[in-house]
């Protein structure tokens, strides 16, 4: 038999919509809707409403434990992101929604919770064949809240940033499965000021919430407004164009919305002769959007050759990231492309900081430091880069994936500011890409190179022992640094696989350190 202890604990069962971490009891629960609190009508959890008394388990049945299990393989560290309609389909975006924005409502503080222009959530979505519909059922989970929706329409992912400041909102919320194949799709959550919201800052709050659903009919429901922020977002983007010189410039939008996007913001620019590659935004894909594999860059670098262009970018699906070839079509890594650009942001802002993920070349930290700056070296993903460029407060981020964070984008990334940056620099250096990049390949880089590995603290373990003479940090997996070469192992978040970044001096050196690194890390793999 169960101590009365241990009775007592299984009591606390129950939330308030509006606080969802803060567990209460049985009787706590029946006290508040006596009172009236103002959350109870709706609420889940209201016996009263189902006139089964304490019943509310059988009134509203949870899923079966494959649905349970269905909604967690959604939940990414990030954002959420699956193939549909199975795993992710509406019913589960309609919980989603109802969970985002109770989260959402109960993160707001002091004069904002009973500030009703603040109750408000944006909503866009991409160019995917099932955003229309996940969208609408997010939108109707949210409403079913009682909190009031922004639709902001088809757009790219920085736009919800962008409207999320621009307009009074607690957050919002993009469907989009980003760089991935066209049966994919997903809800990429910030808070107010586009904070992002991920595993460890809510997400997964969100994902206990949704979980624990069934689709109800609401008595209570939001409104449901649109608009359309195209003047105003072009308006915000042009606004950090410099006078370009002339300039020829191919953009693949990877079918994608800088497909939409790129002629609005950028098609009326003087100087500047865009020439477009799929552009169609019909949810199909003629290379899937993914600008880091290098086949997907084929047609983008045939392109510059071809047409003889001062340099090309390639975006993904949702546009928050790009690559950049120069003249010669070769393609320019982000971390160069971080290095090349900090300087432009360090001369307006002398001393500031410049924020880089630990894979980027040792170059990135030189440059920054030759430019007077203060360089961050930060582990990877964009929850932690945004959190680290807006503490420090930095001018200015990259990172190794292609995206590139901004102070005055409310130090959110943004494929459509990195292009703009990009055209700044080349006509304010006024020399070839190729040229511009060529002094900061000084250094051999390895690459991404991943190994299948089932054991993979233990092997992270066993490299911190052998390289104990080293300067050795676990900032994000473990880096391992020597004079004249250095080293980044990180496990993979999702499967059995260790990740290696190395770089050297000499490309005899990097080759020799990876043969030595690579025996203690599992078996190499394509991926």
């Amino acid at each position: 038999m169960a101590s009365p202890d241990a009775k007592s604990e299984q009591t606390y069962t129950r939330y308030c919509p509006d606080q969802p971490r803060v567990m209460i009891s049985d009787a706590v629960c029946a006290g508040r809707r006596r009172a009236n609190y103002h959350v109870c009508a709706e609420c889940q959890f209201n016996d009263d409403r189902t006139g089964r008394g304490s019943m509310w388990l059988a009134a509203v049945p949870r899923k079966p434990e494959e649905k349970t299990n269905m909604i967690e393989q959604v939940f990414k560290a990030y954002d959420v992101r699956a193939t549909y309609p199975d795993p992710l389909d509406e019913d589960v975006a309609w919980k989603i929604g109802y969970a985002a924005a109770t989260f959402l409502r109960s993160s707001l503080r002091g004069m904002e919770r009973s500030d009703p222009s603040v109750r408000t959530l944006v909503v866009g979505r991409d160019m995917r064949k099932s955003s229309p519909s996940l969208a609408e059922a997010l939108i109707e989970g949210v409403r079913s809240t009682g909190m009031d929706v922004i639709d902001i329409g088809m757009i790219d992912t920085p736009q919800v940033y962008f409207a999320v400041n621009h307009l009074p909102s607690c957050g919002g919320v993009q469907t989009t499965a980003s760089h991935n194949p066209a049966h994919y799709n997903g809800f990429k959550i910030s808070g107010q000021r586009g904070v992002p919201v991920g595993a460890d800052t809510g997400l997964n709050d969100i994902c206990a919430v949704a979980k624990n659903l069934a689709r109800h009919e609401s008595t209570q429901r939001g409104k449901l407004t649109t608009r359309d922020l195209s003047s105003e977002y072009k308006a915000f983007v042009r606004g950090f164009l410099q006078t370009p010189r002339k300039l020829k410039i191919v953009v693949d939008g990877s079918n994608g919305m800088a497909g939409m996007w790129v002629p609005i913001l950028f098609g009326d620019v003087p100087e500047v002769e865009l020439i477009c590659l799929n552009m169609e935004t019909n949810g199909e894909f003629v290379h899937e959007p993914n600008p880091l594999v290098e086949s997907n860059l084929r047609q983008l670098r045939e392109q510059v050759r071809a047409c003889g262009a001062d340099f090309g970018i390639c975006f993904d699906g949702d546009a928050d990231r790009l690559i950049v070839v120069d003249e010669q079509a070769e393609i320019v890594s982000c971390d160069m492309l971080t290095a090349l650009l900090a300087p432009q942001f360090l001369s307006r802002h002398a001393g500031a900081t410049v924020v880089y993920d630990l894979r980027s070349s040792r170059v990135v930290a030189e440059e920054i430091r030759k430019a007077g700056g203060v360089p961050k070296r930060e582990r990877v993903g964009h929850a932690y880069m945004k959190k680290a460029l807006a503490s420090s407060k930095g001018v200015f981020g990259g990172e190794l994936s292609g995206h590139f964070y901004f102070a005055d984008n409310f130090y959110c990334d943004s494929g459509m500011l990195a292009l703009v940056h990009v055209i700044n620099t080349v006509s304010s250096l006024d020399r070839p890409m190729s040229e511009l990049i060529a002094p900061l390949r000084r250094k051999s880089q390895s690459g991404e190179r991943n190994f299948e590995n089932e054991e993979k603290d233990a092997a992270i373990k066993h490299l911190a022992e052998l390289h104990k003479s080293a300067k050795v940090d676990f900032l994000d997996g473990i880096t391992v640094e020597y004079a004249d070469w250095w080293f980044n192992v990180r496990k993979s978040n999702t499967e059995p696989l260790l990740r290696l970044n190395l770089e050297a001096e000499t490309p005899e050196l990097m080759e020799e350190k990876i043969t030595e690194v690579a025996r203690h890390l599992g078996e190499p793999v394509q991926h």
